[in-house]
């Protein structure tokens, strides 16, 4: 199973946007995410529950002290990433659609927020068919994967990008710069191996599957996004790519011509649209579970009457993408949603783990990763780099935002008189 990562980043080829040294990035990315996902493991195998970081945090820091805290500020931030994920995706597939249809850039804001408004729109009603979307969702993703592949190979220059890779390489702290900028890129990619885990009271045997699931995602999306770069670089100097808002359509038309061109242009319009569909859905649940569970404001447990579906969530979390669709660009959004999430969920899980590792029992913990604590230690290192390389303003934005619900939970629990009151 894996998560909206590779939806979303099919539209754009992001390892392209990192430049001539896009396989190290890719690599590097593919790294931190293998030994972020031995921490998931743990956690996951542990305590498999619906909800994923939410109890995570909760259990880690204990539940009726710091996990209170550490909870409601993980809820708190999903308030804001999520629709910066939303709107990543309707900026993707605007940027798409202006390969088929010119626009000016007050249109593609327009299409961009249309999306979103479309599908709140769609969402708005009881959803039991999702199964079957998510089916075709990855029947596209695939589909599209494999032509562009199949193109390069075809193509017959498909190992060229691969022995040029180190041309005027120099090993020094420019380089280490570069890698360490655009792994904010490739990470990114990579994100959603680990929604298994807030599945977890519906896995079978998930001290096996879980982390099996995790490490076969990042397996599969490390070679075939690998590959897909790989291809259109084959076929179109990266510096061409790397610029281009439409390069899988660039780099059909290159290949079969401007109808084949259109086909895969369509084909990720659709994905685009999918993933937009399936973020939405799952990060409106994320506040209602919360607020039903007593640890966020009430007014987001509300149900729809009918249809019975968290509508004030998914309101709120539609309205905040649609502003944030029309005020960023594709490139900000990402460094935003990594400086949101690696303080309070990733970094705050790690550290989460060696309290707990300290004061449970060996038992407690069916997946053991090798050499603990190391990994735990070097992730949390890697993830920090990760957090400076977003940017000093990203940095300072997420600890604003952490500062902010920090605040609206003091003043929250003194009124309840909830911990720390």
């Amino acid at each position: 199973m894996v998560g909206i990562g590779p939806f979303i980043t099919l539209p754009m080829v992001i390892g392209l946007m990192n430049g001539p040294y896009f396989l190290y990035a890719w690599l590097a990315g593919g790294v931190l995410s293998a030994i972020d996902a031995m921490v998931w493991s743990e956690l996951g195998a542990a305590f498999p529950m619906a909800g994923g970081s939410y109890n995570f945090l909760k259990v880690t820091y204990g539940e009726n002290k710091w996990g209170k805290l550490m909870s409601f500020l993980f809820v708190w931030q999903t308030m804001i990433q999520a629709p910066l994920v939303i709107a990543s995706a309707a900026i993707g597939f605007s940027a798409y659609l202006s390969y088929l249809v010119p626009l000016t850039g007050l249109e593609a804001k327009m299409i961009s927020g249309g999306v979103v408004v479309s599908i709140v729109a769609l969402l708005y009603r009881k959803i039991e068919a999702i199964g079957k979307i998510s089916v075709v969702l990855w029947a596209a993703v695939l589909l599209t994967l494999f032509w562009i592949i199949g193109g390069g190979i075809a193509h017959g220059n498909f190992l060229q990008p691969i022995r040029s890779i180190n041309d005027g390489l120099t090993l020094n702290y420019a380089f280490a710069t570069v890698i360490g900028y655009s792994c904010v890129k490739s990470v990114y990619s990579y994100l959603g191996y680990y929604n298994v885990c807030h599945l977890g009271g519906d896995i079978v045997n998930p001290s096996k599957n879980i982390p099996r699931s995790m490490f076969l995602s990042i397996a599969g999306i490390a070679v075939l996004y690998l590959c897909m770069n790989i291809s259109i670089v084959s076929v179109i100097p990266w510096q061409q790519a790397r610029g281009c808002p439409f390069v899988v359509s660039l780099f059909m038309q290159e290949l079969a011509g401007p109808v084949a061109a259109k086909v895969i242009t369509g084909l990720i319009l659709l994905v685009a649209f999918a993933s937009v569909f399936s973020a939405t859905l799952g990060y409106s649940r994320i506040p209602y579970a919360a607020a039903a569970d007593g640890a966020f404001f009430k007014i987001f447990a509300k149900l729809h009457p009918k249809g019975k579906f968290p509508y004030v969530s998914l309101l709120f979390l539609g309205g905040v993408a649609f502003i944030f669709s029309l005020l960023f660009k594709l490139s900000e959004v990402i460094s935003a949603i990594l400086a949101m999430r690696i303080l309070v969920q990733f970094i705050a899980q790690a550290v989460g783990l060696l309290i707990l590792r300290k004061a449970r029992t060996k038992v407690d913990f069916p997946y053991k990763m090798p050499f603990f604590p190391w990994p735990v230690y070097l992730a949390i290192i890697l993830w920090g780099c990760i957090l400076v390389a977003t940017g000093l303003s990203l940095f300072i934005g997420a600890l604003i935002a952490i500062s902010s619900g920090l605040i609206v939970y003091m003043i929250k629990a003194r009124l309840k008189g909830e911990w720390p009151f």
